[in-house]
């Protein structure tokens, strides 16, 4: 089945939605507000830059779990 120009412009909108939520939920938990903490002197993300240091705390949090 092909796909148009439309369903996936509808699709990526869905999935940036879905993402944007993701990244409020995880944002809110304990576990990043910790590690937000332990690297707030040495980090190099700027403190608005919340896609930055979301996609930063999952890397670190996945690297961590893979050990």
């Amino acid at each position: 089945m092909k796909r148009t120009a439309t369903s996936e412009s509808s699709q990526f909108y869905q999935d940036s939605q879905i993402w944007d939520s993701l990244k409020q939920a995880i944002a809110k938990s304990s576990g990043f507000q910790r590690w937000q903490v332990e690297h707030s002197v040495n980090d190099q993300l700027p403190p608005d830059n919340l896609e930055g240091r979301v996609r930063r705390y999952l890397r670190e949090t996945l690297e961590t779990l893979a050990y």
